[in-house]
């Protein structure tokens, strides 16, 4: 904040497509998709028209107990019907943070319903991020975003990101009748972007089978399409999740909405008729129906542009763009390969915000992650040519900072 007050701030008037333009008119390419969302890209009239038209009947209404909205009815049952997991269950949120947390406390009452009142460890991974609300900051693997405050959640454990058995040894250690899930993004995003190493998710996912813990698949950016080629990337590596956080693409950001998919295992329990069960948490936007008429709108022109497939593409041109910049003398690595995904590793990881700052100053805007990393998670709508021009920009911002 301090920065910002100093440096002053950095005012995005409008998009279009793949570009933003600041209040002195100047164009960026926009490499990060705003924050991992804008899937379909800025500008696309077609959902600010569904939002003003529901917004015209009623912009929202709650849906606690049997109230409903029409537009939330159907994208419950549009999303059921894509969800890695058959049956799935839907709960409505108003961001990725909520539906981490969401997950979370659902995690520790399902086993309570099921008698193991003792099952309350969460696990999650170093470098991991899931959100900034309690549960999500206790799991989070970023050490910046805990520091200062103390214990947030008790029984929160982490394991390394790439080690399968490091959570194997994990759920031993603490007692696997102890462990209530683990949670585990299938690209790990805001901690660096880093793609599962070979047989990770299979392996993670075998361990949590055999020792009855929970798998949460973190899908808050990968979801809807950035993996690439498939709507979930829990799809993509048949991992079946007992529960899929997500966000972010379900709206490409035109609406804050958010959604946990629950595989019927997990809401069994609640659905179990004269049970009396209450599950007592939701959000006031929970299931807003301008944002649900905005997803469906949006997973309507994912369909019909083919972008699952268009992601797949970037998949491919990112890594053969990018991956020559690992033998500039400043880059450590460039990591990419699994969806519209990739990050600039820097030998030097405190000059990732100057390279940051490069890249706008040559018309490119960026942030930096993880530990020493510029982010790319373009718009699903970039053309390889775009690329083109990113990996100049990256190209020419590098050669300014050496």
């Amino acid at each position: 904040m301090g920065a910002v007050e100093k440096g002053g701030d950095f005012v995005i008037t409008r998009g279009e497509g793949v570009h933003v333009y600041d209040d002195a008119g100047r164009r960026y390419l926009d490499a990060t998709a705003g924050l991992w969302f804008a899937n379909v890209g800025h500008g696309r009239t077609e959902l600010a028209d569904a939002a003003a038209e529901q917004m015209r009947q009623v912009a929202a209404y709650s849906t606690f107990g049997d109230y409903a909205t029409q537009p939330t009815i159907d994208l419950a049952e549009r999303l059921a019907g894509i969800a890695p997991v058959p049956g799935s269950k839907v709960f409505f949120t108003s961001g990725g943070s909520d539906s981490v947390e969401t997950a979370a406390k659902l995690a520790r009452r399902y086993w309570v319903e099921q008698g193991e009142p003792q099952r309350r460890h969460i696990i999650g991974r170093t470098s991991a991020y899931h959100g900034m609300h309690y549960a999500g900051t206790a799991l989070g693997g970023i050490p910046g975003n805990v520091d200062g405050y103390g214990e947030l959640v008790a029984d929160a454990a982490h394991v390394t990101w790439d080690d399968p058995e490091h959570l194997r040894t994990t759920i031993e250690r603490l007692g696997a009748d102890n462990v209530a899930a683990f949670f585990c993004e299938p690209v790990i995003g805001a901690g660096g972007v880093y793609p599962p190493p070979s047989d990770y998710l299979t392996e993670v996912r075998k361990i949590c089978t055999e020792n009855d813990v929970l798998f949460v698949a973190d899908e808050v950016i990968t979801g809807y399409g950035r993996i690439g080629g498939a709507w979930f990337a829990s799809t993509k590596f048949g991992l079946e999740p007992d529960m899929v956080t997500s966000a972010k693409g379900l709206t490409s950001g035109y609406a804050p909405m958010g959604a946990v998919l629950i595989a019927p295992k997990v809401a069994a329990p609640f659905f179990e008729p004269d049970a009396g069960r209450w599950f007592r948490h939701g959000y006031t936007y929970s299931g807003h129906a301008a944002s649900a008429a905005v997803a469906l709108a949006n997973l309507d022109l994912i369909e019909r542009e083919g972008l699952l497939d268009e992601a797949a593409r970037l998949e491919t041109t990112i890594a053969s763009t990018l991956s020559p910049l690992a033998e500039h003398e400043l880059v450590k690595e460039v990591r990419c390969g699994t969806g519209a995904l990739a990050a600039v590793q820097l030998n030097d990881a405190s000059k990732a915000p100057a390279l940051a700052a490069g890249l706008r100053a040559v018309g490119v805007a960026t942030r930096a992650v993880g530990a020493g990393a510029v982010q790319v998670s373009p718009a699903f709508v970039m053309t390889d040519e775009q690329v083109g021009e990113l990996a100049a920009g990256l190209t020419k911002a590098l050669d300014t900072l050496a």
